[in-house]
């Protein structure tokens, strides 16, 4: 069982830069690869970047990549976004999401295994 807790969230205007963190607990973290999703109102979730257990290897939505960083610390169980550059369309709740099988980075949310409850970013025009 694995316990993702994300937090960093808040009321950003256009333009701004923002960094959420993902804390994990109760599982094997660094054999995780981990990504983060989005969900704004009426519509579905989707894919944001993924990162691979040991951080070599990085996937970002088109819209998103240039603009937001995803980044990890085994050492201390944590996941990271930067986001720069913070568009009004970024506006939604963020999920940070543990995959244990070891796939390919997957832009699929049915990929993963664990999910946190998210946090609310909100960029202001």
């Amino acid at each position: 069982q694995v316990t993702l807790v994300e937090s960093g969230g808040g009321l950003v205007q256009d333009g701004d830069s923002l960094k959420l963190s993902c804390s994990a607990s109760g599982g094997t973290f660094s054999r995780l690869a981990m990504g983060w999703f989005r969900q704004a109102p009426g519509k579905e979730r989707e894919f944001v970047a993924a990162i691979s257990w040991g951080g070599g290897h990085t996937y970002y939505e088109d819209s998103v990549e240039g603009r937001f960083t995803i980044s990890r610390d085994n050492a201390k169980n944590t996941v990271s976004l930067q986001m720069s550059s913070l568009k009004p369309e970024d506006t939604a709740v963020y999920y940070c999401a543990a995959d244990t099988a070891e796939n390919e980075l997957s832009p699929y949310p049915s990929m993963y295994d664990y999910w946190g409850q998210g946090t609310q970013v909100t960029v202001s025009s």
